[in-house]
């Protein structure tokens, strides 16, 4: 039987750090990383916010040294995705096409996926296309940039640009933002910033990297070819949490709801006057024993760093629920 302490369910920041904590804690570990490890790091170029690296690190990189740092520690790590789930018993068990795989507790680390436009831009990503303007704007210092969306992520990401960029363009395919007022207000008042209203971006090229858009307008058809240098979409994420619908709790907008972003929002959710999440498991599901961390909870941050300081903190209460289930 392949029995394990833990078993974690994703291979990004968050996965690999829960690992680390708690291989350390001389726990057996399997990590399901997925066929493709490494999360959306391994689609970033440079890495400069990530402490601890003076003159930054390519994001495969730093994806490669946090899973040799878990291996170190006697973490088994498989490049496979998980087919279905049962964790509503004592033992856990995680299946890989026909192979079962047992522990005692769950780490949940599957992430989440930046929704793309779906015209071919996906082959630009790190080569002149972004998701994250946090991470990336740094690079365009001076540059000319477009971004697509009208919700607050596309404001926020706008703002990063705006303190590097010489130009952010926004195309919205509506005739005014979804954002917050507040957001919307602090990007229109600045001068460096135009709009194209009713249009939406239906092509790009470039060779070794991103060159130039095709944007339409939506009322008149009109297609014109814009140059540029960055191209940042800003249209929303999709938590990979598909597999556990009807098994853990979401919230609204799909993401792992644990004790800790329930508290944030209702405190009457899993919690009493016995049981208060600083006395017990603050990345805890709806489901003793499973546990929840990095952008498949975190819809907010989305940065490699918190994602790893989650991944410690469930790996912390995992090694404290198991002590206490003996």
């Amino acid at each position: 039987m392949n029995k394990y302490d833990v078993i974690v369910i994703g291979g990004g920041p968050s996965g690999y750090t829960s690992a680390i904590y708690l291989g350390r804690a001389a726990l057996s570990v399997l990590v399901l990383a997925g066929a493709q490890p490494g999360g959306q790091l391994v689609f970033t170029s440079e890495v400069e916010n990530f402490p601890g690296f003076t003159k930054g690190i390519m994001g495969p990189d730093l994806m490669m040294a946090m899973e040799a740092q878990a291996k170190r520690f006697g973490v088994e790590v498989l490049y496979k995705e998980v087919s279905k789930v049962d964790l509503l018993k004592e033992t856990k068990s995680v299946w890989v096409d026909e192979t079962e795989y047992q522990a005692n507790a769950i780490i949940v680390s599957t992430g989440a996926t930046s929704k793309m436009i779906g015209i071919g831009e996906e082959a630009y990503v790190g080569r002149g296309v972004s998701t994250c303007a946090v991470c990336d704007a740094a690079f365009f210092k001076g540059k000319k940039t477009f971004v697509v969306g009208g919700g607050d992520a596309a404001m926020e990401d706008t703002m990063a640009l705006l303190k590097f960029a010489d130009e952010v363009t926004i195309v919205h395919r509506r005739d005014e933002f979804r954002a917050s007022k507040i957001m919307q207000d602090r990007v229109l008042s600045n001068s460096k910033v135009k709009v194209m209203w009713n249009s939406e971006v239906v092509g790009v090229s470039g060779e070794s990297k991103l060159s130039s858009i095709k944007v339409k307008d939506i009322k008149t058809g009109k297609i014109s070819e814009q140059q540029l240098d960055g191209l940042f979409v800003a249209i929303g994420h999709v938590p990979t949490t598909k597999m556990f619908e009807g098994i853990l709790e979401l919230d609204e907008k799909g993401y792992l709801r644990t004790t800790m972003t329930a508290l944030m929002r209702d405190v009457k959710w899993r919690v009493s006057e016995k049981d208060m999440w600083l006395d017990g498991f603050p990345t805890m599901t709806s489901v003793d024993g499973v546990f929840g961390c990095g952008d498949v909870v975190d819809y907010r941050y989305r940065q490699a760093i918190t994602a790893a300081g989650m991944g410690c903190q469930a790996a912390l209460d995992a090694e404290k629920y198991l002590t206490e289930h003996k």
